[in-house]
């Protein structure tokens, strides 16, 4: 039986759709998410709060003329499905599928690559900008959430988007949660705003009665006119972004289509910047999601009809080890102290906040503060540990350098998701680590090889009078055979798990694994090799690496990072700079932006698996 939706074959389908079916589109749109994203994973309950909010877009702007700008792209889903991309949606974030988030080379509705939040206003305003200098008259709408909202860019584009003397629109979706729970001055801001609806009444009728007062002189009027701006900041929603120049409209209901649509088009048709507060419920209209919405903020495939996740338990994994670790070491080191950014669960931090309130700071979708934050409770004589994912770690890249490393700050960050990550494709590949990191003085980086010796790296991180990164990748962790111990950690040492001769494996980090799979291979094939687990890669063990290299014909370095700026580079200028010419290959990604898919089909594709190095070996050369 044919469905609205199955009307809708490209952009702008939507507008032959009469308004009496709208609330059954709704219904028919969140059915396929969810049917959907039960079999792929994705993020569902940001997109099922999200629905109607599209459909009133989809109404008011005519695509892809008409701009719009998704930050972050967790909630994009709906638009995909209203841009002609139903018959492909089954293949959400698989590999060779379409991506989990907007993406201009997709299809010409998205209007800008985006997943790192609080980014859409400075875009929109781009555009907004380049649309008046060309003299076109095309719409620009941004919609940012309320927790991206919180990231320090989201204000310095709301302190500058009064210069704009044209119209664009910012739609606040506002759902009282980033992934987790909001905090923060701006949270409470929203909240006082979404439950006092009827200031909007009230400041009518104040203002009204103070207009009436006889003129008494200019003194009282002046007083007046104090008292009026007061009553206005007091009782009027959304002042404070009227104070920056942009007119605001709402709150709205985020789930009433009629009315955000009169919104949407009363504020394309201003002649200036407006912000559209907007109400929605995250996770709407399936129940797990709507009484657990950070838990299917990112979901992994599960029972539609449940909502059990499918997903086969894989053993304990290094963001569990990690979380343990801190709430086991918060009992015996008063100093310890965790920061996080909008993310306490994904990093592992929930039970230490839960057991040590006064020492958890979540300071929001705002990396850069975390870091900066940190330096200061490093200062003040405390031991803070920042725990961010790989990819937003990047954004705190110049934080990093001035407020910790240059004057030497004790802060510890604990780097999940590093390396290859997976289905969210791009913008969350952690590939980039260690070729920004290296370049900083005073920064120590450690990979551990196992769950075993990340545990030992931060036990070493506690004692460690200085910077000091520890990254690790998603997922299960890896152990040693049973029985094998490893060697304490040294700084700056390198740990040999098998020496023989021939070739060399320098790896790092989960990469070990990988090498001692290339060991066994080599073995099989009557070849015989020695394994390096650098643990350090800065700095790493130059001495033990230029020792091994002259007693080894074939080196290879074995690394999940891109190439520019990685470990196998920082290996092949040491043997140059000693003149050790050794056949060198490095195992590495290149200098791209790697696709979504499972990080084992990606390590497949760019050859970092076991039987990818093995055939490289083989044919020699370089890699």
């Amino acid at each position: 039986m044919a469905t609205l939706l199955d009307g809708i074959i490209k952009e702008n389908d939507i507008k032959n759709i009469p308004p009496e079916d709208y609330k059954k589109l709704a219904y028919e749109i969140r059915k396929k998410l969810i049917k959907s994203v039960s079999h792929t994973g994705g993020h569902l309950a940001s997109n099922l709060g999200a629905v109607e909010l599209t459909i009133a877009l989809h109404l008011c702007l005519d695509f892809p003329k008409d701009k719009l700008v998704w930050d972050v792209g967790h909630q994009a889903y709906t638009h995909k499905l209203l841009t002609g991309r139903q018959d492909v949606f089954c293949s959400l974030r698989s590999y060779g599928g379409i991506s989990g988030f907007p993406k201009v080379s997709e299809n010409p509705s998205d209007t800008f690559d985006t997943v790192h939040s609080s980014t859409s206003i400075s875009v929109a305003m781009g555009l907004a900008k380049a649309r008046d200098i060309q003299g076109s008259d095309e719409k620009i709408f941004a919609v940012i959430g309320d927790g991206a909202l919180t990231g320090g860019m989201a204000f310095e584009a709301l302190n500058n988007l009064s210069q704009i003397k044209s119209n664009m629109v910012v739609v606040l979706n506002d759902n009282k949660m980033s992934i987790a729970q909001n905090v923060g001055g701006m949270s409470n801001y929203l909240g006082k705003i979404r439950v006092n609806r009827q200031y909007n009444h009230l400041k009518e009728e104040v203002l009204e009665y103070l207009d009436k007062i006889p003129n008494l002189g200019n003194p009282i009027a002046d007083r007046i006119k104090r008292l009026k701006d007061s009553i206005k900041h007091l009782l009027v929603p959304g002042m404070l972004f009227e104070d920056m120049g942009v007119t605001y409209i709402g709150p709205i209901d985020g789930h009433h289509i009629d009315e955000m649509l009169t919104a949407f088009t009363t504020a394309s048709e201003a002649d200036k910047p407006v912000l559209v507060h907007v109400i929605t419920k995250k996770g709407k209209g399936y129940r797990p999601a709507e009484e657990k919405p950070a838990a299917y903020h990112g979901v992994d495939p599960f029972d539609y009809h449940t909502g059990t996740s499918e997903k086969e338990k894989e053993g304990i994994g290094y963001t569990d080890i990690f979380g343990d670790w801190m709430v086991k070491t918060g009992k015996t080191k008063e100093e310890l102290a965790a920061v996080t950014a909008a993310m306490p669960t994904g990093t592992g931090l929930k039970s230490f906040s839960e057991h040590f309130p006064d020492r958890f700071f979540d300071v929001g979708i705002a990396e850069e503060h975390a870091v900066t934050f940190a330096a200061g409770l490093a200062a003040g004589g405390l031991k803070p540990v920042v725990a961010l994912y790989s990819t937003f770690l990047q954004r705190a890249y110049d934080q990093i350098l001035h407020d910790v490393c240059l004057g030497n700050k004790p802060v510890t960050f604990a780097i999940d998701r590093s390396g290859l990550v997976g289905k969210d494709g791009e913008t969350h590949q952690g590939i980039y680590d260690i070729s920004f990191l290296c370049s900083i003085p005073n920064l120590t980086v450690l990979a551990p090889m196992d769950g075993e010796e990340l545990k030992m790296s931060l036990d070493f991180a506690m004692d460690y009078n200085g910077p000091i990164v520890i990254k690790y990748p998603r997922g299960a962790a890896f152990f040693r055979e049973e029985g094998e111990v490893p060697a304490p950690i040294e700084y700056g040492k390198a740990e040999i798990i098998k020496k023989e001769k021939d070739i060399l494996l320098l790896a790092v980090g989960d990469m070990v694994e990988t090498a001692l799979e290339v060991y066994d291979g080599l073995k099989d094939m009557g070849r015989k090799a020695t394994v390096v687990n650098m643990r350090f890669v800065k700095p790493f063990d130059k001495e033990l690496v230029l020792s091994l290299c002259k007693k080894h014909k074939t080196i290879v370095t074995l690394e999940d990072g891109v190439q520019t700026g990685g470990f196998g580079q920082q290996v092949k200028a040491l043997l140059f700079e000693n003149k050790c010419q050794k056949e060198c290959i490095s195992i590495c990604l290149p200098d791209r932006f790697i696709e979504h898919g499972s990080p084992e089909e990606l390590k497949e594709k760019y050859g970092l698996n076991a039987a990818s190095v093995l055939e490289k070996i083989e044919r020699g050369g370089a890699g």
